[in-house]
């Protein structure tokens, strides 16, 4: 049986169940850049920055255990990119693949279409099939795709983005 889930607003609280999410990318995909683990510490400045930008960074539990999180930031620092974000998902591995991903971009973007956002974007390493289902499945088109755009685990790997406009 499963438990019914809910979607809320991250908290500076959520910070160390979100890295043990995180934390597992990191380590054993190229699906996130970063090398090194992030630290609770650094995760609660990561929801604070993104809040105070107006940004919305959601969290899903089911039942009492956190099993994802979405989030936006801006994408460029310009002025003009201001109606631009781009947007973030990872669910906890034991819960990929059973729709939690799809509830919870839905609701980012909800979200964002309160802001009165304009574009989301959506960058992909790739390989990554179940990530491009999700966009595209959402909405999301191709725009762009950058060859060998970065290096881990001793390879290079390409990045695809993919956007939606809001409004």
């Amino acid at each position: 049986m499963t438990l019914p889930s809910t979607i809320r607003p991250a908290t500076s609280a959520d910070a160390e169940r979100i890295c043990t999410i995180y934390n597992h990318y990191i380590a054993t995909t190229t699906i996130s850049f970063e090398e090194e683990p992030v630290e609770p510490a650094q995760m609660a400045q990561r929801i604070a920055d993104v809040a105070s930008a107006n940004l919305p960074w959601l969290v899903m539990e089911e039942g009492e255990k956190l099993i994802g999180y979405a989030y936006a930031t801006k994408w460029r620092v310009r002025a003009a990119y201001r109606f631009a974000v781009e947007s973030s998902v990872y669910l906890d591995p034991d819960h990929a693949g059973k729709g939690a991903g799809t509830l919870l971009y839905q609701a980012l973007l909800a979200e964002l279409r309160q802001r009165e956002l304009h574009l989301v974007i959506g960058g992909i390493a790739q390989p990554n099939e179940a990530s491009v289902r999700l966009h595209e499945r959402l909405g999301f088109t191709k725009v762009a795709h950058f060859s060998e755009v970065g290096l881990k685990f001793g390879r290079w790997v390409d990045v695809g983005y993919w956007q939606l406009k809001l409004n």
